[in-house]
């Protein structure tokens, strides 16, 4: 099998960019409110100036992140010094670009309020209040335009420190969300891996389970088929190979984990018994009691094998008395009952050890399948042989 690379975890890209787009949306509804409540000036000119702001955050946060996803694997600690280094410029460039879309609306507002006899309380678009000191009379009209300058400088300065400040503390707030996306999809994905480890692993043993099947069968079949070739018993060779070809045909074509038709069991069944009936042509007899409509019921492949199998070994074989292996099948109260079945006797203490191999083998396959909703019962029938019953859940085969 061709080794595989695992993909790294990565939180789609529409989800990132709803997370960016909903938290300044988030913020432009805030700002918004608090001006309709605050501070009516302008109302409608400012939320459209507010409204390209916010397209701006957008843009450099999706920007931002595009360096942020390069560091998706890396320590918690390499992450949080990457998020606080590429947030700073982000945040400068944000606080030039909103000082630049809103210098017209200070400049409006500087002319408008200000009374230079008076002192002038206002606010910034970053919501510090600014005191504007009445000009001295003294002062010449080049003093004075050379003051104001002063002032702007330091205010441009100050304003500019402040929002940065403002959107740093933003854009680490989404860095943080971004982790925690990051973090839970990394954890979704470890998940999705334990799960396909722990299938792989449950369909390792299945296989494993399926191909311990009749290993000695193979072996009995082969040592019959010399019996008849050397006593010239020609014919029934030829059948026992066809039955055989036919059987493993069957059996090995499917898949080892996959489920069949009851009905394909029972055929597999048949055509095993047809090559043992040819080792035991006076003593073996068979009998199958399946409803039609459980004929396509599923079931494990091949997990009736087991139970035949030890019918035909420790009933058919040690008595010269003919011996009838039954095969049943029926619902019962929503479920699936498998039995077999014979009328020989009862196997001896040595016997039952090499009996119990098949039945766990059984009970092994119909765990890793089922788990507690399958079960597996083998003793000694009130009537005298063997019976053992299968319950498992009655599902249908599509």
């Amino acid at each position: 099998m061709a080794d595989q690379t695992i993909q790294p975890a990565r939180v789609p890209t529409r989800t990132v960019l709803a997370s960016i787009a909903g938290l300044w949306l988030c913020y432009l509804a805030l700002i918004t409110l608090r001006s309709a409540l605050i501070d009516q000036m302008l109302f409608w000119e400012m939320l459209g100036l507010r409204s390209l702001v916010t397209l701006a955050g957008i843009v450099v946060t999706a920007m931002a992140w595009s360096i942020l996803r390069l560091f998706d694997h890396h320590r918690v600690g390499v992450r949080m010094v990457i998020a606080a280094a590429v947030m700073l410029p982000a945040a400068l460039a944000l606080a030039v670009i909103n000082t630049q879309v809103f210098k017209g609306i200070d400049q409006h507002n500087f002319k408008e309020q200000r009374n230079p006899s008076e002192v002038q309380i206002r606010h910034d678009t970053a919501g510090n209040v600014l005191v504007d000191i009445p000009d001295p009379p003294q002062l010449t009209a080049a003093q004075l335009a050379q003051l104001q300058k002063k002032f702007a400088e330091q205010g441009l300065w100050r304003q500019l420190t402040d929002i940065a400040i403002g959107r740093y503390f933003l854009l680490l707030a989404w860095a943080a969300l971004y982790f925690a996306m990051v973090n839970a999809e990394q954890a979704r994905a470890a998940e999705r891996r334990e799960g396909e480890y722990r299938r792989a692993a449950k369909a390792a043993e299945l296989r494993s389970l399926r191909y311990q099947v009749n290993p000695h069968f193979l072996f009995n079949t082969l040592n019959s088929l010399s019996s008849l070739v050397l006593t010239g018993k020609g014919d029934a060779a030829e059948r026992m190979i066809q039955s055989l070809s036919s059987f493993y045909r069957r059996s090995l074509a499917d898949d080892p984990t996959s489920d069949s038709a009851l009905d394909q069991e029972l055929a597999l069944q048949r055509a095993y018994l047809e090559i043992e009936a040819a080792r035991f042509p006076d003593r073996l007899l068979t009998r199958f009691d399946v409803p039609a409509a459980l004929e396509d019921a599923r079931v494990p492949g091949l997990i009736l094998q087991p139970l035949v199998e030890n019918s035909v070994r420790y009933a058919v074989a040690p008595t010269s008395k003919p011996v009838t292996v039954t095969i049943a099948a029926r619902e019962e109260y929503g479920r699936l009952v498998l039995e077999v079945s014979d009328n020989g006797p009862a196997p001896s203490e040595s016997a039952a050890k090499g009996f119990g191999i098949g039945l766990a083998n059984v009970r092994d396959r119909l765990a890793a399948r089922y788990g507690d909703e399958a079960s597996l019962s083998s003793g000694p029938d009130e009537g005298g042989g063997w019976r053992s019953v299968i319950r498992l859940p009655l599902e249908r085969h599509g």
